[in-house]
């Protein structure tokens, strides 16, 4: 049923006849009147008895006119819904992404986010691994990755944002006589806490480690976990400087010679993104100090 004829049924009823009816919604009374006569013919029902002066509803269109007014209830209330998202008063921005950026970028990303936006939600959905941020990408669950840059990110559509700088974080009795910066090579005789699943960052850490990587004494997927094995003393950790200032305040941080970095953006499902992803991107971008584009939108 087209929604232009629900409409004007409607119209027809709250004003008692085509001519007033008509007037309303600025058309013709001969086209008005085809309109009923279509709805009628297409419903295979007679909606209004026209033996009086004024169209008066018979049972069908009784039956039809409490049916249309929600119908049109509906629409407004989807239409009041896409308005409010289009216009960021409302919405929410689902973003996969996986341990090694769950600290840094995202909780930045996130707090500017929420500081210029205040009306969007995010939900955070954590993945194992950058294809397992693009199977939450693939399957709907979520519509903006965060995950390495140098991952493979087949048809998705990627942002290039920023780099981390990694460091070595190290309780005191491990770093005691480190050089500072220190030598890859150096770092190959300390006990590392480090997450050595992710493919990706494995071969990012791997002048590292030792032979077959057995200075790695854990291997774990839970930040939290890992730092609090290093400050317990369990062995050093590889992590980005900025989490590293925050997180481990109170152990040694030692640079790399020569420095390692590991370049991270976003990733987008094709098509165009919701107004809560693009309110998303350009808080990223602010937090990369980027210029946000022409068409994302700016602080609420």
């Amino acid at each position: 049923m087209d929604l232009h004829l629900v409409t004007y049924f409607v119209a027809v009823v709250d004003h008692g006849g085509i001519t007033k009816a008509a007037q309303s919604l600025y058309i013709s009374q001969p086209s008005l009147s085809q309109a009923v006569r279509t709805l009628e013919k297409r419903l295979g029902v007679t909606l209004f008895d026209r033996t009086g002066r004024r169209l008066e509803l018979t049972e069908a269109g009784r039956k039809l006119d409490v049916a249309a007014r929600r119908i049109l209830a509906d629409v407004d209330r989807a239409k009041a819904k896409v308005d409010a998202v289009r216009e960021l008063r409302a919405g929410r921005v689902d973003v996969v992404t996986y341990a090694a950026f769950s600290v840094d970028p995202v909780v930045n990303i996130v707090r500017l986010f929420r500081e210029r936006f205040p009306r969007l939600s995010v939900r955070v959905v954590s993945a194992d691994s950058p294809a397992g941020v693009l199977s939450a990408l693939r399957s709907g669950d979520a519509e903006v990755g965060i995950m390495d840059s140098a991952a493979e990110h087949a048809t998705f559509t990627a942002i290039p944002m920023a780099e981390q700088e990694l460091v070595v974080a190290a309780p005191a009795a491990l770093a005691d006589g480190l050089p500072d910066p220190m030598p890859h090579s150096a770092v190959r005789s300390l006990p590392l806490v480090i997450d050595h699943s992710d493919p990706i960052t494995a071969s990012l850490l791997d002048g590292l480690l030792d032979d077959d990587g057995k200075n790695v004494v854990v291997d774990c997927q839970l930040p939290s976990a890992v730092w609090s094995l290093v400050k317990k003393g369990t062995g050093a950790t590889v992590l980005p400087g900025t989490v590293a200032d925050r997180q481990l305040a109170g152990l040694r941080r030692l640079a790399l010679d020569p420095p390692l970095t590991r370049p991270w953006g976003l990733v987008l499902r094709s098509g165009l993104p919701s107004p809560a992803a693009l309110a998303f991107i350009s808080a990223a971008k602010v937090h990369c100090g980027i210029a946000p584009d022409p068409a994302e939108p700016r602080d609420w």
